[in-house]
């Protein structure tokens, strides 16, 4: 690990940006879903839901680390909400570390910076995965201005033939993540069909926030 020296007269850096994800029990945040899933030719499901996200509690693990337990909620019309499960967040050389679905990833790191990279598995047990920070600064979702913002961009690829795999998330300083999305396709590769760019499987979600707070 690496530390930058300061002089006399400056300052220590105080700030690192840890606020772009805060970490409270009872914190929550709504998301509005739009989601597409191909199962093959002609074979497409869309549908349109909510995701309510809330820091449940949380633990101190055997590195004596402290992790937070988030619930996640699913609901058709923002009223009845179901469980869909559970994930963590921790902060971990100074870097925000998910853990969901069994799998461990890098999704943010402070004090986050214009160009910075890193390898978004690095706890995990998969192949290397860059992430790296491609906009900071003032970000318009839906027509509300969101100051402060971090995007995190995971995959930009589209070859036209086999695959196209766009994803990212938004961070803004004082709420958390206001947006993600992911857009993962494969293409028929059939000689019949090789280079049409005809969708033969994958998924598009997008999450966009409509509400947080704490309760």
């Amino acid at each position: 690990m690496a530390f930058t020296a300061c002089s006399e007269n400056e300052p220590p850096q105080t700030d690192f940006g840890l606020d772009y994800q805060p970490l409270v029990v009872g914190s929550y945040w709504k998301y509005k879903v739009l989601e597409t899933r191909v199962f093959g030719q002609d074979d497409t499901e869309t549908e349109n839901f909510f995701y309510r996200d809330r820091i449940d509690y949380r633990y101190q693990n055997a590195e004596n680390k402290e992790v937070f337990v988030l619930t996640r909620e699913k609901s058709s019309d923002g009223i009845f909400w179901k469980l869909q499960g559970n994930f963590a967040l921790e902060i971990r050389n100074n870097a925000l570390v998910r853990t969901m679905e069994n799998k461990r990833t890098v999704n943010l790191v402070f004090p986050p910076k214009i160009g910075l990279s890193w390898d978004a598995n690095i706890y995990g047990t998969q192949q290397e995965d860059l992430f790296t920070i491609n906009l900071l600064g003032k970000y318009e979702l839906e027509g509300q201005g969101f100051s402060n913002s971090v995007r995190v961009l995971k995959e930009e690829g589209d070859d036209k033939i086999t695959y196209i795999d766009n994803r990212y998330e938004v961070f803004s300083k004082g709420i958390g993540m206001i947006e993600q999305y992911d857009e993962v396709f494969t293409y028929c590769s059939r000689n019949d069909c090789l280079g049409q760019q005809i969708i033969e499987s994958g998924r598009f979600t997008h999450l966009k926030i409509i509400e947080y707070g704490k309760n």
